[in-house]
């Protein structure tokens, strides 16, 4: 099936030209050939993501090797693979700039080369120039919703991360604050060194 990516849609304050034909299902969706831009889904819409630049590229290389190397024994640790989810009642694909999920959703021999198909216990979005936490925080409420367990919104500029969880108001960590999750057992780390180990200008 041929679908030119080719709609005028909008997300949250911003308003996006991309290309589409008519409203995509789920499956056309993901049935779209490979772009060099990601797209996620929205509303029937195929919504390319804003091009990370360096610094949102160095701290996303930072929490990948953390998280991957503290993952290895409990589940998936993957950047920008699209999950599977409903917003609003609609299919909804989006891509973080990082995802967790563990073995008990989704299992050590699940090698599928596909969406991730279950809501994962943690998402990382890193906030890129253009982009304000305020969009963030409506982006966290829907993959709150969705049923992802915790979701970690990165501030470069304000050198923080604001984890938002289902059943308890956002808590922001900077500078020394450790960071803590019962859900991600044994996983500890303060802002201050994600920072310094990406290399940003003070």
């Amino acid at each position: 099936m041929a679908i030119k990516l080719e709609v005028s849609g909008e997300y949250g304050d911003k308003r996006f030209m991309t290309q589409a034909t008519h409203y995509l299902t789920l499956t056309e969706f993901l049935s779209l050939p490979d772009t060099e831009v990601a797209c996620e889904l929205v509303a029937g819409q195929a919504i390319p993501k804003m091009s990370p630049k360096r610094f949102h590229a160095a701290i996303q290389t930072v929490l990948l090797n953390l998280l991957q190397a503290w993952g290895q024994e409990h589940g998936w640790v993957y950047p920008e693979w699209a999950i599977v989810l409903k917003r609003q009642g609609e299919n909804w694909v989006p891509v973080p700039d990082l995802t967790y999920v563990s073995y008990t959703r989704l299992a050590a021999d699940w090698l599928l080369d596909e969406a991730c198909p279950v809501a994962p216990e943690l998402v990382v979005e890193i906030i890129s120039p253009g982009q304000t936490f305020g969009e963030m925080v409506e982006k966290a409420t829907d993959y709150l919703q969705a049923g992802v367990s915790r979701v970690w919104v990165v501030d470069a500029r304000a050198r923080s991360i604001t984890v938002f969880y289902p059943d308890a108001p956002p808590r922001t960590y900077t500078k020394t604050s450790s960071m803590t999750d019962p859900l991600l057992e044994n996983l500890q780390f303060i802002p201050q060194q994600l920072f310094q180990e990406a290399r940003l200008p003070d």
